[in-house]
């Protein structure tokens, strides 16, 4: 257990629940510095798609424009980012903010997650096999997997590419996808963290995605895409898997008109917010705080009065038993 002088607080909810709004007022109130753990906003020119534009950039100055689309990024290069800026922080005798819709970002910071070595940048044994699935095509690849690891190819769409390359690195090193991903949920805490949930009404919550995705089509979102498109960044920027940019192209390519777009999009964002709430409410961990009606002052007292209760109680251990806190497993994504 890594020791800091005070817990990490996080701040964890489902897309347009107000969380980032809500960690920027509380990070003023208790002086802590805070870290976005998006998996979407560490790309640079990725902005209004990935809700980065409404970021007030001042406050959150950690774990945002990390990299290029090009470059692929991975919870594993996240851990070790997040962490080097908690250990840092604390060291200057500030506190850690963490906020995120990314559970699986949040997860590889506070708790004992491994990774292989595979999962870096700059990775000639991934490009091998991605090459290999670009020229041979995904069910071979899938194949592949299967004959060097059956039990994780069975756990596994053949055409889920992303996913079959990483079970095929970690079977490099005598590791298995489908042993580590029944274990997920037996992983413990690495650090004194705690996480705030914000609950939100599914019919509240899907109206207000459904404004979020009108405001970021009138904030310019086509362009955005189109000036990465004219770069030729088409196929990186697809690959980060950003909810919308598939849409967008679609649209700059004459597949989908602007209209259609938009509700395709607005479909694929209250089904990944109804997979993050279905993800943090197996964490046994976490305060669940209403809402409903935004960041109210109210609110924010109310999640003030947690904080100040776990700073009093906290033990920073998986649980009274040494258990893991989640109550099923989740998917290693």
């Amino acid at each position: 257990m890594v020791s800091l002088r005070k817990p990490v607080v996080v701040i964890a909810g489902p897309t347009a629940s107000g969380k980032t709004a809500l960690a920027v007022d509380i990070s003023r109130l208790i002086g802590a510095e805070v870290i976005s753990a998006d998996s979407m906003q560490v790309y640079r020119g990725m902005d209004i798609g990935t809700g980065k534009n409404d970021v007030d950039r001042l406050a959150v100055r950690y774990g945002i424009d990390l990299t290029s689309p090009e470059d692929r990024y991975s919870a594993a290069l996240f851990q070790r980012y997040a962490r080097d800026c908690i250990a840092a922080l604390d060291e200057e005798g500030k506190r850690a903010l963490l906020v995120g819709g990314t559970g699986l970002y949040v997860r590889a910071v506070i708790d004992d997650m491994r990774f292989p070595r595979g999962e870096q940048a700059d990775n000639p044994l991934r490009k091998r096999y991605e090459d290999y699935a670009a020229e041979q095509g995904a069910s071979a690849l899938w194949q592949l997997l299967f004959e060097k690891d059956p039990k994780s190819a069975r756990a596994i769409h053949p055409n889920n590419t992303r996913r079959v390359v990483r079970a095929l690195e970690m079977a490099e090193e005598n590791v298995s996808y489908a042993e580590q991903k029944e274990n997920f949920s037996h992983i413990c805490q690495a650090m004194p963290a705690y996480i705030i949930g914000l609950s939100v009404a599914p019919e509240i919550l899907n109206a207000r995605i459904d404004e979020r995705v009108g405001k970021m089509i009138e904030a310019g979102w086509l362009d955005e895409v189109r000036a990465l498109y004219d770069k030729g960044l088409t196929r990186a920027v697809l690959e980060t898997g950003a909810i919308g940019y598939a849409e967008m192209v679609a649209v700059i390519e004459g597949r989908m008109t602007l209209a259609e777009a938009q509700e395709a999009i607005r479909t694929a964002t209250r089904r990944y917010a109804k997979r993050q709430r279905t993800w943090l409410r197996r964490d046994r961990r976490t305060h669940w705080v209403n809402a409903d009606h935004g960041i109210t002052p109210t609110l924010i007292e109310e999640v003030l009065t947690i904080i100040a209760e776990c700073d009093n109680n906290s033990t920073g251990a998986c649980g009274e038993n040494g258990d893991s806190p989640w109550t099923a497993a989740a998917s290693v994504v």
